[in-house]
């Protein structure tokens, strides 16, 4: 069993997930936000470091995945979103978690099957394979994405190796 801690970086809203992968049985664990309020971009980066860093602290995740940065049509935007993926990757790997790096289209395709799918479907994909009754906000739906995309993505290497299961161990 592995806790899977995945992430959705954003400057004015991280989204964070958590669940618990057993070969293919993924189980909800928890999930929320980090919203930033309107500050500067500075400290806006250092909310996100903080709560990524508070999240790890509290609930020890063994492995961490994080979206990549896409190609936004506003420079300014992809270089902000680029910072707080920074923010949050400098969070994980201080707290010495090796970070699993994900495209959008990948995280959608092992979610919903297809690459262009939208929010909307995302959402109700992870509600469906983590059995949650409600809908999650958004950004933490997406953040639940990543982390079952990221436990697929492990499961799948672990088939193709012929081994029957991995342990990873943390260097303190």
């Amino acid at each position: 069993m592995a806790i899977i801690l995945g992430i959705d970086p954003g400057s004015r809203i991280t989204g964070w997930g958590l669940i618990s992968a057993q070969g293919q049985k993924n189980s909800f664990i928890a999930c929320g936000c980090i919203r930033m309020e309107t500050v500067s971009l500075p400290e806006r980066l250092k909310q996100i470091f903080d709560g990524v860093t508070e999240i790890v602290e509290h609930y020890q995740p063994e492995q961490a995945a994080v979206e990549q940065v896409f190609l936004a049509r506003n420079a300014d935007s992809a270089f902000k979103l680029g910072q707080a993926r920074g923010a949050a990757i400098t969070a994980l790997v201080n707290k010495n978690l090796d970070v699993a790096e994900y495209s959008a289209r990948q995280v959608k395709q092992a979610v919903v099957g297809k690459g262009a799918a939208d929010k909307s479907q995302v959402q109700h994909m992870v509600k469906h394979i983590l059995q949650l009754d409600d809908f999650p906000q958004e950004d933490a739906a997406d953040a639940l994405a990543v982390a079952i995309c990221h436990a697929n993505t492990q499961h799948s290497l672990i088939k193709l190796s012929g081994a029957s299961k991995v342990r990873r161990r943390r260097i303190r």
